[in-house]
C-alpha cells in the first residue's frame, strides 16, 4: 500500500489529513514521522514528496523520498515565501548560472530531460513563472544564449559556485531593477488617483440630471459664487447681525 505526502523537510508534524491516512494502518506515527523528518532533513526548509510502502499485515514500512519541485527549490535557494504573482511586471531575485546549475544537479534524476544541459533550461523555464532573472535576464532570454553553448564550460563542469565579485555585480543589477520596478508603481498609482479624482469631478450633484442646476427649495438660502446673484426663488442670504440689530431700533 503507497500513501503519498508532501511534507517539511526535517520538519514533519502530526495533523488532520496526516492522521486521516496513517491512522486507520495501525502504525505508531511518531516514529513515522521520526523517521520521515530523519530521511528529509537535507531538504530542511522546503516542500518534499515522500512515499510510505506500507505493508498493512506487518505493519512494517519503507519511505521514499523525492526531490522537491524545482520552484519549491528555486525559493529556499532565494530565500522567497512565494513567487512575483506577475512575473512579467515583477522580478523577485537574480540567480548566477552556477546557483541554476545547483538545482538542476539535484532535480536531474527525476526529470525526463535526456541530458543535463536540458536540466539546466528546464530549471531555467522554472525561473520564467516565479519571476527570477538568470544571469540579469529573463529566462527566455538566458535560454537561448544555453542553446549557442554561452555557459557550456560552467554545464559540463557543473560548476555550483558562484565567484563573490559575481555575486555583488549580480546583487546591483538587481538593486537597479527593484528600484525600477517601484517607480513605475508608484507612477501607476499616482496615475490612478488621478482618473479616481477626474471621475468624482465630473459627476453630478446628488439629485441632478446630468446637464442641469440643483434647484433650491422655497425658503432655502443658496449660496450664490462671488459676483452672481443668488438663484430665483431663493430666499435671500441672512446680513450680518450688526445691521439687523439697527433695523430694529
Amino acid at each position: 500500500m503507497i500513501i503519498k505526502l508532501l511534507v517539511d523537510g526535517g520538519e514533519m508534524k502530526p495533523g488532520p489529513a496526516i492522521a486521516q491516512k496513517i491512522g486507520p494502518l495501525g502504525i505508531n506515527m511518531g516514529k513515522i514521522i521520526q523517521d520521515v523528518n530523519k530521511a528529509t532533513s537535507e531538504f530542511k526548509g522546503t516542500k518534499v514528496p515522500v512515499a510510505l510502502d506500507v505493508d498493512p499485515k506487518t505493519k512494517t514500512y519503507k519511505i521514499e523520498v523525492s526531490s522537491p519541485p524545482t520552484s519549491e527549490l528555486l525559493k529556499k535557494e532565494f530565500g522567497l515565501e512565494r513567487g512575483s504573482g506577475d512575473h512579467k511586471k515583477n522580478k523577485v531575485a537574480n540567480a548566477s548560472i552556477e546557483q541554476i546549475i545547483k538545482i538542476a544537479k539535484i532535480k536531474h534524476p527525476s526529470m525526463l530531460a535526456r541530458d543535463f544541459k536540458s536540466a539546466v533550461k528546464s530549471v531555467v523555464g522554472s525561473c520564467v513563472s516565479l519571476g527570477i532573472l538568470v544571469e540579469n535576464k529573463l529566462g527566455t532570454e538566458l535560454t537561448q544564449d544555453i542553446e549557442e553553448g554561452n555557459f557550456d564550460s560552467e554545464i559540463k563542469s557543473q560548476k555550483t559556485e558562484t565567484s563573490s565579485e559575481k555575486k555583488e555585480a549580480l546583487k546591483a543589477h538587481f538593486n537597479k531593477v527593484l528600484l525600477e520596478q517601484e517607480n513605475i508603481k508608484k507612477a501607476e498609482e499616482a496615475a490612478k488617483a488621478a482618473a479616481e479624482a477626474a471621475i468624482l469631478a465630473a459627476a453630478p450633484a446628488a439629485g441632478a440630471k446630468p446637464g442641469e442646476a440643483v434647484a433650491a427649495k422655497p425658503g432655502e438660502a443658496v449660496a450664490a459664487k462671488p459676483g452672481e446673484a443668488p438663484a430665483a426663488g431663493a430666499k435671500a442670504a441672512l446680513v450680518p447681525a450688526k445691521k439687523e440689530e439697527a433695523k430694529k431700533k
